[in-house]
C-alpha cells in the first residue's frame, strides 16, 4: 500500500484547489484506491474550513441564507465544482430512458438537462438553507459533520462488488477498490456525530441520538444510491461519486435540523 502521507497529498491535489505540488508519476488503480481511502480526511479539513467560515460570518449582519450560500460557494470553489458537475450529470443520466449504455452516453454529454438543473438547484438550495440555519443556531460543528460524512460516502460508493462503468476515466481508477476503509470511516462518522452533539447540544440525549441516526441514515443512503446508480449505468463513474457525495452532505445537514 502507498504510505498515508503520499495518499493524502494526492487526495488534496486531486480533489481540491489546495496549493500543493502536483503529484509525480502516473495514477494507477493502487494509487487511486489510496486516494479514495484518504478522501474523508480531505472532508475533515474542508468541513473545518466551512464551519470556521460560518462561525466568522455569523458574527456579521448578513442574513442566515446568505451565510449558508457563501459557505456552499466556498466549498464549490475549494473543489473546482467537480462534485456538482457529477451531481448534475448523474441526475440527467438517471432521468433518461434506456439501457446502461444510453445512461452513460447522456452523462458524458457535458450539457446540463432539466433533471440535472432541477437537482442541482434543489441540492444547493438545501445546503445553503441548512448551513445558514445551523450557523444561526450556533451549531457550526454540524456543518463540519455534514461535509465530513459526505466524503465518507465516496469510499462507500467505491466498495468491492461495484465495478467501473467505463474502461477509462476516474471511475476506472477507483471503483471496486475499497474494503479496509469501510471498516474504519463509518465508525469514525458515528464518533463524529457523537462529538458534534456533545459540542453543539451538550447534555441533550435526544440530540445525540438524532445526530447518530442522521449520520447512519446518510451512510445507508450512500450505499443504496451507489448500488442503484451502478445498476442503471453498468457500474461506478466519477459522476456517480460526486452525486453520492453531494446528496449525502445535504442529507446530513438537513437531517440535523430535525431536532432543534
Amino acid at each position: 500500500m502507498r504510505r498515508a502521507p503520499g495518499a493524502l497529498h494526492d487526495a488534496f491535489s486531486w480533489l481540491t484547489v489546495a496549493p500543493v505540488p502536483q503529484p509525480r508519476g502516473d495514477f494507477d488503480r493502487r494509487r487511486g484506491a489510496a486516494v479514495i481511502a484518504a478522501t474523508p480526511l480531505v472532508g475533515l479539513c474542508l468541513g473545518a474550513i466551512a464551519a470556521g467560515a460560518a462561525f466568522g460570518l455569523s458574527h456579521t449582519r448578513l442574513p442566515d441564507v446568505l451565510v449558508g450560500t457563501i459557505v456552499v460557494a466556498l466549498l464549490a470553489l475549494s473543489t473546482r465544482g467537480m462534485h456538482l458537475d457529477g451531481l448534475a450529470d448523474t441526475a440527467d443520466g438517471l432521468g433518461c430512458y434506456g439501457d446502461p449504455a444510453r445512461v452513460r452516453e447522456v452523462m458524458r454529454t457535458g450539457d446540463v438537462g432539466p433533471f440535472g438543473a432541477a437537482t442541482l438547484t434543489l441540492v444547493l438550495l438545501g445546503q445553503a438553507l441548512a448551513f445558514g440555519t445551523l450557523s444561526a443556531e450556533g451549531r457550526w460543528s454540524g456543518i463540519a459533520l455534514a461535509v465530513f460524512v459526505g466524503r465518507i460516502a465516496v469510499p462507500i460508493a467505491c466498495r468491492r462488488g461495484l465495478p467501473a462503468a467505463n474502461s477509462n476515466g476516474f471511475g476506472a481508477l477507483v471503483a471496486d477498490s475499497q474494503r479496509v476503509s469501510l471498516a474504519v470511516w463509518p465508525v469514525l462518522a458515528i464518533a463524529g456525530a457523537v462529538g458534534t452533539a456533545i459540542i453543539d447540544t451538550p447534555r441533550d440525549g435526544a440530540a445525540l441520538i438524532t445526530a447518530c441516526l442522521v449520520t447512519a441514515t446518510a451512510l445507508a443512503f450512500a450505499w443504496a444510491f451507489s448500488r442503484h446508480c451502478a445498476r442503471r449505468t453498468g457500474g461506478i463513474t466519477g459522476d456517480v461519486l460526486g452525486a453520492t457525495l453531494e446528496l449525502s452532505t445535504v442529507a446530513v445537514a438537513v437531517g440535523l435540523l430535525c431536532y432543534p
